[in-house]
C-alpha cells in the first residue's frame, strides 16, 4: 500500500522541490522510501511512498518502469491474482525486473492495452505514463477501495492519492465547491466526481481517465455489476460461497509481512479469522472496546480471538476518544461525517504498533443484505402502492419508491433543500440541489428486486464514497494496509448474480453467511443484534460539546452557516445534524481558513 502522485505540465517544466514536498505530504501512506520520475523533457512527474508487503528489496520500489524505460507506473493497492498473469505475460516473452504484484501492470497494459484492468483482481489506484503515445492512463479499482483525485486546468494536470498531495502545490487556488459543500450536509460525504474544491475530481470506481499532453482527457467505464437471477439450489450455494471466500482469503494473506485482522466479534470480521484459522495462518488480531458500555464489542472479539486461539490486542476507550476528531481533519482532507472515524482510526494506530497489514470485513453487509434498512425496505415494498410508477411519470422531480426511503435510511440527521436553506446563508441558496437525492437517484435501479435495489445503491453511494474513504484514510494515517476479502470481484459477482430469495430471508441475518458459520461460531456471536462500529450515542449527544467547538465559529464568522440555526439545534438537542456542522467546521479551519 502506497502513496502514488504525478503530473503533466503542458508550458512550464515541473518544478522538483515543490513535487517532492507533494508526494511528501503522504509519508504517512508509504514511510518505507520514496521515488521520483521526471521525463526528459521536465513536464511529466510521477512519485511514490513506499509502504513495503510484496518484494521488500530495492527491485520493488516505485515508479517502475519496462525494460527500455518507454512506460512507468506508479501504483497502490495488490493485486492478488497477479502470479497468474504474470505466468501469461511470461509465456508471451514478457522480462520481468522484480517480484512485485505491481510490475504486472506495466507487461499487461504493453500486452492488452486498457484491457489489462479486467483482468486484474484486487485494490488499486494507479497512474502509468506511456511515452510512446504521449499519454497518462490513471484507473481506480471496481469498487473504489483505493483513492484516486486529481485537478485539471488549462496548464496542469495532477492527480494523487489524497488531496493534500494536490494542494501542496500552493499556485492550485483553494476555491470551494459550494454545490458539493451543500452535498455533505445531505450525504456525510462528497459524491463522486466532485470533491470539496472546484478543479479537483474524484475517479469514480470502476473508471478508468486518459489523458494526452495537451491536457485532453477521456474518461470511461470499465466494469459494471449487472444481475441474472439465477436460481441454484441452496445447498450449492453454501458450498461455493465458503469455497469462494476461503479463496479471496486465501489470496489476501499473500504477502512477505505478517497479515493481521480487525476482529468486532461480528458475522463479518469473525467470518475473516475463521478462514484465516482454516488455512492455519498464524493470526493476531485487534479490537476497540467502550469503557462501561454493555454493548462494547471488545467482549464478543475476546470469544471470538479464544475460540481460533489468535494473539490478541483490544484497547479500551473513553469519551476522550472525541479529542481524535478534531485532528483527523487533517488524514480526511475531504470531510467526511461517519461516526466510526474515530473507533476505525484507534484500532488502526493499534494494530499498526505490530503488523503492517490486516484484513477488514467491510463490503458483507453489502453483498449479503445484511444492513437493517434491507429489511425494512422489503416490508415496505411488498405493501408499495401501484401508482407510484405513474407518479414518477407525471412528477420528474418525484422520487421513485425506494429512492427517498433509502435517504432517510442514510441521512443521520436529514437535510433536505428546506433545511439546507435555514443553515447556508442567503448568497449559498443558488447552489442547493433542487433534488437533494440527485446521487441516489442517479444510481437507483428499479429494475432489480427490492432488496438488491438497496444492495445496488449500497455499493455505489454508502460504501464506495463514506465506507471505503474512512477505512482507508484511518488505516493508511497510521502506515498500516487494510484489505478487504469480501469485496473479491467474482464473489461479488456471483452473488449478485443469486436471486434474491436465495440468500435474502427477513428472519436471517446474512442467510448464507449465517449458514457457513453457524456450526463454527458460538451461539453468543450469531444471536447478536446487528451493530455498527460505534461507541455509545451519549458519546456524540453531549450539546455541550458542540457549544465549545462551535462558539467561535469559522463557519459562521466567514458568513457560510447561520448562527441562529446552529443556536437553534443545540437547544433542540439536534446532535446529528450538529455533528455534521462540526465535521465541517473542523474541516475548514484546518484546510480553508
Amino acid at each position: 500500500m502506497c502513496g502514488i502522485i504525478g503530473r503533466i505540465n503542458s508550458k512550464k517544466q515541473i518544478d522538483k522541490e515543490c513535487f517532492i514536498r507533494m508526494r511528501d505530504t503522504m509519508k504517512h501512506r508509504g514511510p518505507d522510501g520514496a521515488g521520483m520520475f521526471i521525463s526528459e523533457d521536465n513536464k511529466i512527474a510521477l512519485g511514490h511512498r513506499r509502504l513495503s508487503l510484496i518484494d521488500l528489496s530495492e527491485t520493488g520500489s516505485q515508479p517502475m518502469h519496462n525494460e527500455n524505460k518507454t512506460i512507468w507506473l506508479t501504483c497502490n493497492g495488490e493485486i492478488y491474482n497477479y502470479l497468474e498473469i504474470k505466468e501469461q505475460l511470461l509465456k508471451k516473452g514478457h522480462k520481468f525486473l522484480s517480484t512485485s504484484d505491481s510490475e504486472i501492470i506495466i507487461h499487461g497494459y504493453e500486452e492488452w492495452g486498457t484491457a489489462i484492468l479486467s483482468k486484474l483482481k484486487g485494490m488499486f489506484a494507479f497512474g502509468l505514463w506511456d511515452s510512446n503515445k504521449k499519454q497518462l492512463f490513471l484507473a481506480r479499482d471496481r469498487f473504489g477501495i483505493k483513492p484516486l483525485y486529481y485537478y485539471l486546468d488549462n496548464e496542469n494536470c495532477i492527480f494523487s492519492s489524497e488531496i493534500k498531495g494536490i494542494i501542496e502545490d500552493r499556485s492550485i487556488v483553494r476555491d470551494i465547491d459550494f454545490s458539493s459543500f451543500s452535498d455533505f450536509f445531505v450525504y456525510r460525504y462528497i459524491p463522486s466526481p466532485k470533491t470539496i474544491w472546484k478543479k479537483i475530481y474524484k475517479l469514480p470506481p470502476a473508471h478508468y481517465l486518459l489523458i494526452n499532453t495537451e491536457l485532453k482527457i477521456q474518461i470511461k467505464q470499465y466494469w459494471k455489476l449487472d444481475t441474472t437471477n439465477k436460481i441454484i439450489p441452496e445447498k450449492e450455494v453454501f458450498e461455493k460461497v465458503d469455497e469462494l471466500l476461503c479463496n479471496s482469503v486465501k489470496q489476501h494473506i499473500i504477502s512477505d509481512v505478517p497479515v493481521g485482522s480487525f476482529l468486532s466479534g461480528g458475522y463479518d470480521s469473525s467470518a475473516m479469522v475463521y478462514y484465516m484459522h482454516k488455512l492455519n495462518y498464524p493470526t493476531q488480531t485487534f479490537s476497540i472496546g467502550f469503557e462501561n458500555w454493555q454493548y462494547s464489542e471488545h467482549q464478543y472479539a475476546e470469544i471470538v480471538a479464544q475460540l481460533f486461539n489468535t494473539q490478541h490486542i483490544s484497547r479500551i476507550i473513553g469519551k476522550e476518544s472525541l479529542e481524535y476528531v478534531e485532528k483527523l481533519s487533517f488524514n480526511y482532507d475531504e470531510p467526511i461525517a461517519d461516526i466510526s472515524i474515530v473507533p476505525t482510526f484507534i484500532v488502526s494506530e493499534l494494530a499498526s504498533k505490530n503488523v503492517k497489514a490486516v484484513l477488514s470485513g467491510e463490503g458483507a453487509d453489502e453483498i449479503f443484505g445484511g444492513y437493517t434498512w434491507h429489511k425494512s425496505y422489503y416490508d415496505s415494498y411488498n405493501l408499495k402502492p401501484s401508482f407510484e410508477k405513474l407518479k414518477f411519470l407525471i412528477n420528474p422531480n418525484y422520487n421513485p419508491f425506494g429512492v427517498s426511503e433509502y435517504s432517510d435510511a442514510m441521512a443521520m440527521g436529514k437535510f433536505d433543500n428546506i433545511t439546507l436553506k435555514k443553515l447556508l446563508n442567503d448568497d449559498i441558496h443558488e447552489h442547493i440541489a433542487h433534488n437533494t437525492d440527485w446521487f441516489y437517484l442517479k444510481h437507483y435501479n428499479n429494475k432489480f428486486t427490492s432488496v438488491k435495489s438497496f444492495q445496488y445503491l449500497d455499493i455505489k453511494t454508502f460504501m464506495s464514497e463514506l465506507v471505503l474513504t474512512k477505512i482507508d484514510r484511518a488505516s493508511m494515517a497510521s502506515s498500516l494496509e487494510a484489505r478487504v476479502p469480501f469485496l473479491d470481484h467474482e464473489f461479488i459477482e456471483y452473488m449478485f448474480n443469486l436471486k434474491e430469495s436465495i440468500y435474502f430471508k427477513k428472519d436471517y441475518k446474512k442467510y448464507i453467511l449465517f449458514e457457513n458459520l453457524k456450526n463454527v461460531l458460538p451461539k453468543s456471536i450469531l444471536t447478536r443484534s446487528k451493530q455498527g462500529f460505534v461507541g455509545p450515542d451519549k458519546y456524540y449527544q453531549e450539546v455541550d460539546w458542540y457549544k465549545s467547538h462551535l462558539a467561535d465559529s469559522k463557519l459562521i464568522e466567514d458568513g457560510l452557516i447561520n448562527r441562529d440555526t446552529i443556536r437553534d439545534w443545540q437547544l433542540q438537542k439536534d446532535y446529528w445534524r450538529l455533528w455534521k456542522v462540526l465535521i465541517m467546521e473542523f474541516w475548514y479551519r484546518r484546510w480553508k481558513s
